[in-house]
């Protein structure tokens, strides 16, 4: 079985549900295999090799989910290219994955110029040039493939599935190989957390290219409908929720907070909310009452990474109702295993804080074409995720930081999360970053960013005091930072990269600095 019998057993088994509810229209399970079968027959048409690589370069839409789900259909590997990236992080991608297809909107053809591999649209041009006359849509090589059945291929468990990207915006890329086990250890983990069923409908928030695609096949596989946004933002998600009956969703805490400070909104305005998965960023304790105060107890979040995608530990709402998990992000997942290693490769006991390892069905098989980083990262069956915590002993994992994100000063570990926990208590405080920067007294010094709330005030002297009274000097940040918005990359996560080169700069940080108290 593969990763796409998921969806081929729910088409069967539900033809005439609503498979995808876009603003153009709603596509029914039967409807939706046809195009898919059809698709899949036009990949292969195009390349008949097994395991060539088809980039797509799309924002969320029926027909990015179709094209997709074709890819995995016909024996592909599914490179994700972030719409929202520049092009020569694009070029990079595609320059070392050498897709032999490239799936794009036509406002992403700038995005892959001079880029090699046979060119397909995801969507209509809206005003066709010479060049997109030669370039076919999805639609049409459907309706030129109609009918055809659905394609046959033969691999092992370990073959590549999809190759995602991670890391830094400079260097080389690392691209993740996730294999066909780790892709179905994930709809299974998804489908026993989250409780996913026909009557599921979920708004598709996040992009497809990231954390949502780790969805799509859950919700199908249980016969549920995938809702596609008709705008953007946070208004477009409210609207999904309350007028198109949303029940689930994954996004990333910002947007969260985006949507309980909508002019107006409430808890009404999501009346089928069920589970609202929240990832890509921790959010703090006293967020999380919020969220909880306002959405009531539907929260959830998980724990994974692209080397191990999505749900190495899972938080179900039931976890939130006690508030010593707030800190945490839960308790391992099936198929999947969770320690805690002290750098001399031993296994650490409950409550001892260490690299967090993992092993199991969820883990990549390795870095593309990098065997030495690969090495690095896989050694021993474990998966060294670079983040420091610890595991109590009712079996929770609780997240320090990043190993490159601890800050040493004065000889003294001090964890960001931490501190970002306790000045984000202080009720003018929106959003916060801590971050460390080199210091010729102290070796590193604690920082922090600081995003208040839409009309309240705080100086940096009454933060300063607030966080030394509650965690001490060691941990009190030397200098705060305020910004009208913390940077961002194109998934919400706050930058701390984009902070720290700010704070070491004065040039630089009044440049970026939008307003102060």
């Amino acid at each position: 079985m593969f990763p796409i019998d998921f969806f081929w057993r729910a088409a069967q088994r539900w033809p005439d549900r609503i498979a995808i509810d876009a603003p153009d229209g709603a596509i029914r399970y039967e409807g939706l295999a046809t195009q898919v079968a059809a698709l899949a027959a036009a990949l292969i048409a195009i390349d008949p090799a097994p395991q060539s690589r088809v980039g797509i370069c799309a924002s969320n839409s029926a027909g990015h989910i179709t094209v997709l789900l074709a890819v995995l259909a016909c024996g592909k590997v599914w490179v994700p290219l972030n719409p929202k990236s520049t092009r020569p992080e694009i070029r990079r991608i595609v320059d070392a994955t050498q897709p032999s297809i490239l799936v794009m909107d036509a406002t992403c053809t700038a995005l892959l110029e001079g880029a090699p591999g046979a060119r397909i649209y995801c969507d209509t041009p809206v005003a066709p040039t010479s060049c997109a006359t030669r370039t076919p849509t999805i639609a049409e090589l459907a309706t030129r493939h109609k009918g055809a059945p659905r394609p046959v291929f033969d691999q092992p468990p370990e073959a590549t599935q999809a190759i995602k990207f991670t890391g830094g915006t400079t260097g080389a890329p690392k691209g993740v190989m996730q294999t066909y086990r780790a892709w179905m250890a994930n709809i299974t983990n998804q489908i026993h957390a989250w409780g996913f069923d026909a009557h599921d409908r979920y708004i598709v928030a996040a992009p497809v290219t990231h954390g949502t695609s780790t969805y799509i096949l859950p919700i199908l596989a249980q016969g549920g409908c995938h809702v596609v946004l008709a705008g953007t933002g946070a208004e477009a998600v409210r609207v999904a929720f309350k007028e198109r009956g949303g029940t689930v969703c994954f996004m990333p805490p910002t947007l969260v907070y985006m949507l309980m400070a909508l002019p107006g909104v409430s808890r009404a305005d999501f009346p089928h909310l069920r589970r609202l998965i929240y990832g890509g960023a921790p959010m703090p304790p006293e967020k999380i009452r919020e969220v909880r105060d306002f959405f009531g107890p539907v929260l959830g979040t998980t724990y994974g990474q692209t080397e191990a995608p999505q749900i190495l530990t899972v938080m179900q709402p039931e976890d939130f109702e006690d508030p010593r998990n707030w800190a945490a992000v839960g308790r391992t997942t099936w198929f999947s295993d969770v320690a805690i290693m002290a750098p001399d490769g031993r296994l650490l006991p409950s409550g001892e804080v260490g690299e967090v390892v993992a092993s199991g069905d969820l883990l990549m098989s390795g870095y593309w074409r990098l065997p030495e980083k690969t090495a690095e990262t896989l050694v021993d069956g474990w998966l060294h995720t670079g983040d420091r915590g610890l595991i109590d002993a009712r079996g929770y994992l609780y997240l320090k930081d990043r190993l490159k994100d601890m800050v040493i000063t004065g000889g003294f570990n001090v964890y960001p999360v931490d501190v970002e926990n306790t000045l984000g208590q202080h009720p003018s405080v929106h959003e916060c970053a801590v971050f460390g920067i080199l210091d010729d007294k102290w070796g590193e010094a604690v920082q922090a960013a600081v995003q208040l709330r839409p009309g309240l005030q705080a100086d940096e002297a009454e933060l300063i005091a607030y966080v030394r009274e509650r965690l001490g000097p060691v941990q009190t940040p030397k200098h705060i930072y305020f910004y009208a918005s913390l940077p961002r990359s194109s998934v919400g996560k706050v930058l701390k990269t984009v902070l720290r080169e700010q704070a070491m700069s004065p040039t630089a940080i009044n440049d970026a600095l939008k307003a102060t108290p």
